[in-house]
C-alpha cells in the first residue's frame, strides 16, 4: 500500500524538516497511520510518545499535531524506532515499531558505507551510491504497506498526564527561574539541575577518588 498522503503534505513537511530521507520517509508513514486510525491533534487530543529523537519525529510534529510546546509530545531517549499514540477522548492506544528486518539487502550496503564514511571517507563514487541507496530506501518506505513497515502493537506505558502549568522557583546559585518540578533541593537552597550537578556532582567524584586512591 503506497502512502496515501498528498504531495502537498509530503511537501510541507519535508519543507518543515529541511531534507527527504529514509528517517522523515519512516515518520511520514506513522503520521499517516495515526492521521488515518486515530485523527490529528488540533490541541492536546493526541498523545505522542516517540523513543528517538531522528528525523521522523518532525513528521509526527508536523503532520500529527503533537509537539513539545503543547506537553503532547514526550520524548524517551531510548535509541529505538518506536512510537506510541493515545487519543484522550476514548483512551484508544497504539505502538509502532520499526521492523528490525526490513528490506535487508539494501540497509546492509548503506550500513557499509556509512561506517566507511565515518571513519575513513568515501570515494565520489561511492557518495553517490550512497546518495542512490538512501533515496531507493526511501521509495520503498514510502511504497510498503504499514503491517510491512511497523509491528503495531500496544503501548506498555500508560497515558501520560496532561501538561500543566507550573510554578517557577529561583536558584540559589545562578538565580534563573526553573519550573519547580525540575528544582533540586540542597543544604536548604534550591538549585536548577545543571547548577546542582555543577556544584555537587564534582564534589561526590572528587570524594569517590579520594577514598578510592
Amino acid at each position: 500500500m503506497a502512502c496515501t498522503l498528498s504531495r502537498a503534505q509530503i511537501d510541507r513537511t519535508i519543507a518543515f524538516h529541511g531534507h527527504w530521507c529514509p528517517g522523515l520517509a519512516t515518520g511520514v508513514r506513522v503520521a499517516e497511520w495515526v492521521l488515518t486510525h486515530l485523527g490529528r491533534a488540533a490541541d492536546e487530543e493526541i498523545v505522542a510518545v516517540v523513543e528517538t529523537d531522528m528525523c521522523a519525529v518532525d513528521a509526527v510534529q508536523y503532520l500529527c499535531g503533537c509537539t513539545c510546546g503543547k506537553g503532547n509530545l514526550v520524548h524517551l531517549d531510548y535509541g529505538k524506532n518506536a512510537f506510541s499514540f493515545y487519543r484522550r477522548c476514548d483512551g484508544r492506544a497504539a505502538r509502532l515499531v520499526s521492523r528490525p528486518d526490513l528490506f535487508p539487502d539494501i540497509r546492509g550496503a548503506l550500513g557499509e558505507l556509512n561506517r566507511k564514511r565515518q571513519e575513513e571517507g568515501l570515494t565520489g563514487e561511492e557518495q553517490q551510491r550512497f546518495r542512490d541507496l538512501r533515496a531507493e530506501l526511501t521509495e520503498r518506505i514510502m511504497a510498503a504497506g504499514f503491517e510491512e513497515l511497523f509491528a503495531i502493537g500496544q503501548p506498555s506505558l500508560p497515558m501520560p498526564a496532561t501538561a500543566r502549568i507550573l510554578d517557577s522557583r529561583i536558584c540559589d546559585a545562578c538565580g534563573e527561574a526553573v519550573m519547580e518540578t525540575r528544582t533540586r533541593q540542597k543544604q536548604g537552597k534550591t538549585f536548577c539541575i545543571p547548577c546542582f550537578e555543577k556544584l555537587f556532582s564534582s564534589t561526590k567524584t572528587a570524594k569517590e577518588t579520594k577514598q578510592n586512591g
